[in-house]
């Protein structure tokens, strides 16, 4: 009789086996023990996302684990939608929000290494409306309950870095600012719209107040988006092209769109009802066409892509002869740039231990996290339930894709410690 941990060993390659054949493979295959993983730990993930399924907390997730260049592990499980009993398959087209930053921030790495943008650059040198920007400032006594609004001219302009690493003053806006009439301003000029050109959203979001001085705090915001308009005005070009020719022709990303072709509506995972409260979150909406190419937000794509993209990253800017970045960028944009007179601020998303990055949240210290991984180790996620992470030190890259927002952050906890759990080499 085979003991339970033969079982889930022949459950983890089946896995491999079935849902991946060679020529379908976006990575070169391997058993996870070629690779100095555990076939048995790995099967700890199946569990716990069949937990996650069970519950109907996801409808479905793909997880793909590679290590020294080869994919060891891939699991795909659940429904594409549940709500017609569709199985979710390995082609399922996610939305990747905040997961396209990392792309835009290669774009621009690139057009650093053609001397055609350096970091140390005005923003207002590309897009001349932020040349005069303006901090708000609002006050609250509590005593009398009063309320005033201010504003004052920014002491030094935004650059390049800034929108690179956060540290802009641009903000989203609710839930991550309290400055509500600056969140008032956002509303009435419909920056939360979805139905910009990226021009005038730029022009737009140049005319509201930033909500501190440029290079002193670290706050989430538009700054990837802008970043995007500036890469097309370098460049010459609209975003969805710069990405096409750049990045996602290079890496065979055929499936990653700004909009998504009529032909691949069918493949779009699609989120369900929260089984605690009953809300069906409300994504992007792919099967329509847009012309707002957002840098921060606006992509959708497979896990097979985009481990195909992380894994130029671990490469060092390369991968299957298309270099994309020089391994001495890759290691810069992967460096904390949040020098001690940053402040991080209370809304730092990345947590302890780590800094930011050129597009990443990148951690600085092993023990300071309470998440398992390395120094150097660099992630980021996206708002419907989408996660990555490089760890250069392990030769490893991960890739998670669902579509459920509430719980994203616990479901990334998890996922990190079922993979380090599984090195053993």
């Amino acid at each position: 009789m085979k003991t339970l941990l033969q079982l889930a060993r022949a459950a983890v390659l089946a896995v491999l086996t079935t849902a991946l054949p060679l020529a379908a493979a976006p990575l070169p295959v391997a058993q996870p023990e070629e690779v100095g993983l555990s076939s048995e730990r790995l099967a700890l993930i199946d569990a716990k996302v069949k937990e996650w399924i069970d519950r109907k907390e996801i409808p479905g997730a793909i997880v793909m684990v590679a290590r020294n260049g080869k994919l060891a592990y891939v699991n795909v499980q659940g429904f594409r939608d549940s709500a017609k009993g569709e199985p979710l398959t390995e082609d399922a087209i996610f939305r990747l929000y905040s997961m396209t930053k990392p792309i835009t921030s290669v774009a621009a790495m690139a057009l650093m290494e053609e001397g055609k943008l350096s970091i140390d650059e005005p923003v207002s040198k590309y897009l001349p409306e932020f040349k005069n920007m303006v901090v708000g400032v609002e006050s609250f006594d509590p005593k009398t309950g009063a309320q005033s609004f201010h504003t004052m001219p920014a002491k030094r302009q935004i650059t390049i870095q800034d929108l690179l690493r956060h540290t802009s003053g641009l903000t989203y806006g609710p839930p991550l600012s309290e400055r509500t009439q600056i969140q008032r301003m956002y509303k009435e000029a419909g920056i939360w719209s979805q139905n910009w050109v990226l021009a005038d959203f730029a022009k737009a979001l140049a005319k509201m107040p930033l909500v501190f001085e440029p290079g002193t705090m670290w706050e989430y915001g538009y700054n990837t988006d802008i970043l995007g308009r500036v890469v097309e005005v370098v460049a010459g070009k609209p975003l969805d092209q710069v990405f096409a020719e750049g990045v996602l022709d290079p890496l065979g990303m055929s499936d990653t769109h700004f909009n998504l072709p009529p032909s691949k509506h069918g493949r779009i995972a699609q989120p369900q009802p929260d089984p605690y409260t009953g809300v069906t979150p409300v994504m992007l909406d792919f099967t329509q066409p847009t012309q707002f190419f957002a840098g921060g937000h606006g992509l959708a794509g497979t896990a097979g892509d985009y481990i195909r993209f992380t894994q130029m990253l671990v490469n060092g800017g390369t991968l299957d002869g298309a270099r994309i970045l020089g391994p001495r960028t890759v290691e810069f944009a992967a460096s904390n740039h949040l020098h001690p007179g940053i402040d991080k601020g209370p809304a730092f998303l990345a947590g302890p231990g780590y800094g930011f990055g050129l597009g990443f949240a990148v951690r600085t210290d092993r023990g300071m996290s309470t998440w398992n991984g390395s120094v150097g180790d660099y992630y980021w996620g996206g708002y419907g339930g989408t996660a990555f992470w490089v760890d250069p030190k392990e030769k490893l890259t991960f890739v998670f894709m669902t579509q459920e927002p509430v719980r994203r952050l616990a479901y990334r906890m998890a996922l990190r410690a079922l993979v380090y759990q599984s090195i053993l080499e």
